[in-house]
């Protein structure tokens, strides 16, 4: 799967979030919990004169509430973006109801209104997250001056210093802001990342499957050779026995050209589908020019330097032929052809320590701004092709697949960003690093016996 064949894959900003309604129902559950246990304890055993009638009615409100979504919808429902936002919302302002008639922001649970906020941004998408958190700060700065004040029984009113509830609605405020920021790019980038996992795990099983597919083309060769004879075998009897009749004899010779062109067929696709030690391992030159073939004729020239470390001697290691392998090289040259303006080179390198794979272009190289979070999902375009619109997927997928055969990546500009000549080794470099025993296959004759068909 490439950067381009990745393009249905939305940040999570742009997609209906889906959360279950069972989760924010037991929520709602846990803070109808509370604010009964809180309420009757303070008018109770706490002397503190509440109008507890009112209070009451409000946390009923939240509990019709749930039984009504629950009589509606079904615990395991997924609510839509409209749904959740309409959920988080109705419990802000029931909040917000029971404090002011709790004393507003005198009361020290109006730090609960970080809740309802910190909810919307993991749940909800960012525009749904900001009018949440912009009716909360509304709500919190009124509850400031308008609220029913608390009083013990003895009549004294309970209110914060002006400075202090100054500092306390400053506070409220910035954690709001924070707590909310942090949550929504924590889940954003979650989101992201199980996204890109999910794409590389699709591309992987597809280059597998590519793969397991000669051993099915072998063994569909082997079994449908049997009838083939039987119909080649049957064929040359009817030619025999139809001399006298050549219309019928002319038939019959057809039917046996086109078993004999069966069975050739058959025969090229069962040597191409042996599942044999060719197939599973090559030279590393094949492997590369492998990966880079579907990327050879879209105008941009590859030029390849296959070379071991100065003063060794060591000859051209032969690696095992592994899906990960393949499309991970694949997308890096993709990558680099895609901002290129003429050339891409691939250089090869290799010692008794080290394998070392390098793409390099011609083009503008990585922006510095994110050079040094490639390899994370969803990145912002390179400057450079107008009209592209990658999301860094296609490095992300490279990066996991060729780490997980026990190699290490890494990026680079040969050049400033921008400031690359047509023709120069100067534009973006991406490179991945093996030792040797993790990518090169063991030694074995050219003759070893082919593995059965299973």
């Amino acid at each position: 799967m490439s950067v381009q064949s990745t393009r249905t894959l939305l940040p999570p900003e742009t997609r209906e979030p889906r959360v279950r309604l069972n989760t924010l129902v037991n929520l709602r559950w846990l803070a109808v919990l509370g604010q009964t246990v809180t309420v009757v304890v303070a008018e109770l055993w706490l002397g503190v004169q509440l109008h507890l009638g009112l209070c009451l009615l409000v946390i009923a409100a939240a509990i019709v509430a749930n039984l009504v979504v629950l009589t509606i919808f079904p615990p395991n429902h997924r609510l839509s973006g409209r749904e959740a936002f309409s959920f988080v919302l109705f419990d802000l302002l029931q909040l917000a109801a029971l404090l002011a008639l709790t004393g507003g922001l005198h009361n020290p649970f109006a730090l609960l209104f970080l809740a309802p906020v910190t909810i919307s941004a993991t749940v909800l998408q960012l525009r749904a997250t900001l009018i949440i958190g912009a009716i909360a700060l509304a709500v919190i700065s009124l509850l400031g001056g308008f609220h029913v004040p608390l009083r013990t029984d003895a009549g004294e009113v309970l209110a914060l210093p002006p400075l202090h509830l100054a500092g306390f609605l400053a506070a409220i405020t910035i954690g709001t802001l924070f707590l909310s920021g942090f949550a929504y790019r924590l889940s954003h980038e979650t989101e992201e990342m199980s996204q890109a996992l999910l794409a590389t795990q699709t591309a992987l099983a597809r280059e597998q499957k590519l793969q397991d597919l000669g051993g099915v083309v072998a063994a569909a060769a082997h079994e449908l050779g049997t009838p083939l004879a039987t119909i080649k075998l049957v064929s040359a009897e009817l030619i025999e026995e139809l001399g006298d009749r050549p219309e019928l004899r002319e038939d019959a010779e057809l039917i046996r050209q086109q078993a004999d062109r069966c069975r050739d067929i058959l025969r090229s696709m069962g040597r191409a589908g042996k599942s044999d030690t060719h197939l599973l391992t090559a030279p590393i030159e094949s492997v590369v020019r492998q990966a880079a073939e579907p990327h050879s004729d879209r105008g941009v020239t590859i030029l390849y330097d296959f070379a071991g470390v100065a003063d060794h001697d060591d000859p051209a290691p032969v690696i095992h032929r592994k899906p990960e392998i393949i499309h991970g090289l694949r997308n890096m040259i993709q990558n680099a052809v895609d901002f290129a303006r003429e050339r891409v080179w691939v250089d090869v390198r290799w010692s008794a320590e080290d394998v070392v794979i390098r793409v390099i272009d011609d083009g503008y190289g990585y922006p510095p701004e994110v050079l040094s979070r490639l390899g994370d999902p969803f990145l912002r375009r390179r400057d450079g092709r107008r009209g592209y619109d990658g999301m860094g997927l296609g490095l992300f997928i490279s990066k996991t697949l060729l780490e997980r055969t026990g190699g290490h990546m890494s990026f680079a500009n040969g050049a400033p960003s921008g400031r690359a000549g047509t023709g120069n080794r100067g534009g973006a470099i991406a490179e991945v690093t093996w030792p040797r025993d993790a990518i090169a296959a063991p030694a074995s004759g050219p003759l070893d016996p082919n593995r059965p068909l299973e």
